[in-house]
């Protein structure tokens, strides 16, 4: 449920779309796939990689293969040497489940694994903070530079210096001081809301993109006024026009060929070991993309370029 909450502030719907492809001209080359696996960044070229490795060898994405390990390495936004990477990528990720599994195996390697394992360090129980922690990671990172997850972790554990008591039924201990799970999140909120605005890294500064996207923490803190601390198969947002939508868990049969589609929604989210899944993501019948500003796919911090999440 987590995951599809993520896609409607990435798309405008809860689908998964492996095809997604286009140039943001946000800094950050191609932007692709169910994560916004990027071309300037690393983990574009990570899913390509494992793609290649599940393949045997040569296949469609194989011609790009030296371009994106140099843009990989130098983190440039250059199209150069891509003219049809965007193509190929809308098949492979239309009818390829070779190339569907890569992109569900690097998304949880290097966004999904790294946010749980930080929720469990912290002892995180409610849902609406482990998926909060994922959504961060998506957009920001999940690695430690001035954007990334662990850093908007640390400057809002900065912020506890006083016992806060609250309605979670969970309490962290941060600082020496205990503080109900909720009202850190609502600190993390503000920290990354903060973020957003001004983000501290150069190259999440150019355009003002991040600032368009605090939609994505008014969802969040909407779902905490109307006390979504464990989800269900059901969870209330704001879409991203500041609608409330309810967010269901998808188990349609038309998924039947992803594993995750029919997975039954678990009852809460609990943190679990940093270890990707073999199932593949619940999903709702694909359809176009859509968002409420010219920029359809958020763009993300750099910080997963040197991010080498744990595969336990």
């Amino acid at each position: 449920l987590a995951l599809q909450v993520t896609n409607v502030y990435e798309n405008g719907d809860t689908a998964f779309h492996y095809e997604y492809c286009e140039d943001l001209k946000d800094g950050r080359g191609f932007t692709a796939g169910i994560a916004g696996f990027c071309s300037g960044t690393s983990d574009a070229w990570e899913v390509i990689q494992l793609y290649h490795t599940l393949t045997g060898g040569k296949d469609d994405m194989s011609q790009f293969d030296a371009t994106m390990a140099k843009y990989a390495e130098s983190g440039s936004d250059s199209t150069s040497g891509l003219s049809n990477y965007c193509e190929v990528w809308k098949k492979l990720g239309t009818g390829d489940a070779k190339f569907r599994q890569a992109q569900d195996t690097i998304r949880d390697k290097m966004y999904f694994a790294p946010a749980m394992a930080q929720a469990k360090t912290l002892g995180l129980k409610t849902s609406i903070a482990q998926a909060q922690l994922y959504d961060t990671a998506i957009e920001h990172g999940a690695g430690d530079d001035a954007d990334g997850l662990i850093s908007l972790i640390k400057r809002t554990n900065e912020k506890v210096t006083a016992d806060v008591a609250g309605t979670s039924n969970s309490t962290l201990n941060v600082n020496g001081h205990k503080i109900d799970e909720i009202a850190w999140l609502n600190l993390f909120l503000v920290v990354r809301t903060d973020d957003l605005e001004h983000p501290r890294e150069k190259e999440n500064q150019g355009g003002n993109y991040w600032a368009q996207t605090t939609y994505r923490v008014k969802s969040y803190q909407y779902a905490i006024q109307q006390k979504e601390y464990k989800w269900g198969t059901s969870v209330k947002i704001l879409d991203n026009d500041g609608k409330p939508i309810t967010v269901k868990c998808s188990t349609s049969p038309a998924n039947k060929k992803n594993k995750r589609a029919t997975k039954p929604c678990r009852k809460s989210t609990k943190p679990k070991d940093p270890k990707p899944k073999e199932t593949k993501p619940k999903e709702t019948k694909p359809k176009e993309p859509k968002s409420k500003d010219p920029m359809s796919k958020d763009p993300k911090s750099k910080s997963h370029k040197s991010m080498s999440a744990e595969d336990n």
